[in-house]
């Protein structure tokens, strides 16, 4: 398994769809953003949360479709299916591999971009928090989506539209997050209400990815 997963982040790195894909992306949005709102800042620090998180998601949704694909074209997803060890322990090292090459440089990333848009003080420790929270979900449900469209010519556009709609409970839970650790208020519960979606979509989604890849690949 821990092979796997050292060979996943290889391949993720060499095949571009590392960290410096999605860092960039994340920039990209962020600076944009003033220039089609404004630069007054009242203005940004109140779409700050939800820009910062929205941004985050775009860019891991960028890099999904390599999870599998790379395996798939070259017949190594074959025989780790057939492999002794569990298919559902594979998906787990492949979400696991995309979180550390994407999701985590977001998180690290994510109070300095926060600066570009005026987030306010008490803000940035939930920020942190809630993608440290929530990009691991990201991970897992975009590679329940991978595996549903593995195999299919063009599956990004049909993998964009699969796995959008499961994002937005995410979305919602970790923008609200740090909107009221920003304004000073209770951000427990949706803090927790996003740990809680983690927690069920690693508990839950690499039974169903396996699945979805075992029917793919009869």
């Amino acid at each position: 398994m821990i092979a796997l997963f050292a060979r996943d982040m290889v391949l993720a790195m060499r095949a571009g769809g590392g960290f410096g894909l999605g860092l960039a992306f994340f920039l990209i949005v962020t600076v944009l953003v003033p220039f089609g709102v404004g630069p007054e800042s009242g203005v940004l620090s109140v779409i700050a949360p939800g820009i910062l998180w929205v941004g985050a998601l775009l860019s891991c949704l960028l890099s999904l479709d390599r999870i599998f694909a790379l395996d798939f074209e070259d017949g190594s997803l074959d025989l780790l299916a057939t492999a002794p060890i569990p298919l559902e322990g594979v998906v787990a090292m492949k979400a696991a591999a995309h979180w550390v090459t994407t999701g985590l440089p977001l998180v690290l990333a994510a109070p300095v971009l926060g600066l570009l848009l005026n987030l306010q003080g008490a803000g940035y420790g939930w920020l942190v928090l809630s993608l440290a929270l929530g990009t691991p979900a990201l991970s897992v449900i975009g590679s329940f989506g991978a595996a549903l469209t593995v195999g299919l010519k063009r599956g990004g556009l049909l993998l964009s539209l699969l796995v959008l709609p499961l994002y937005v409970p995410t979305l919602i839970f970790g923008a609200e997050t740090v909107k009221r650790g920003a304004a000073g208020l209770a951000a427990g519960t949706p803090a927790l209400m996003l740990a809680g979606i983690t927690l069920a979509s690693v508990a839950l989604l690499p039974f169903a990815a396996a699945a979805a890849i075992r029917v793919n690949l009869r």
